[in-house]
């Protein structure tokens, strides 16, 4: 009796890339990223990014924004907006090609941003206090909590 034996199909080599990566420091690539943004340009407003943004930098020292497409152009600008506001520098910037179901080709690109000297000066510290402001003057009444 004959015994079919299945081997596997590999997926095409990658294509050459390209990232931008910003930061303070340089550290190694790692495998699975806590610092990595994916954005779109049609789930969430641009400014939702730049505060996520914000955040994963005083968390990681370092953020890595990704897109595909036409998201790109919102990852170039969030990535100036953070650089303009003295909030991050650039590290690196990764630009390359994949294979797509619909198309021949689709774009990604990865900036990596760090924190730069002036970031801690420039962000208020954000506490319990903070917030409970800010939701009494978003609310136009007192807290009562």
């Amino acid at each position: 009796m004959a015994m079919e034996v299945a081997t596997p199909v590999h997926a095409p080599a990658p294509s050459p890339a390209t990232n931008l990566i910003v930061s303070a420091t340089t550290t190694a690539v790692e495998t699975h990223k806590k610092n990595r943004i994916q954005v779109s340009n049609t789930k969430k407003p641009l400014f939702f990014y730049v505060n996520l943004a914000k955040r994963y930098i005083q968390q990681h020292n370092e953020v890595e924004l990704s897109a595909l497409g036409m998201a790109i152009t919102t990852v170039v600008t969030i990535s100036e907006i953070l650089k303009n506001n003295g909030l991050a520098t650039e590290k690196k910037v990764l630009t390359s090609t994949v294979g797509m179901k619909d198309e021949n080709k689709g774009r990604i690109i990865e900036i990596v941003l760090g924190k730069s000297d002036k970031f801690d000066s420039l962000m208020t510290p954000v506490t319990k206090d903070t917030v409970k402001e800010e939701k009494a003057v978003n609310t136009g009444g007192t807290n009562r909590n």
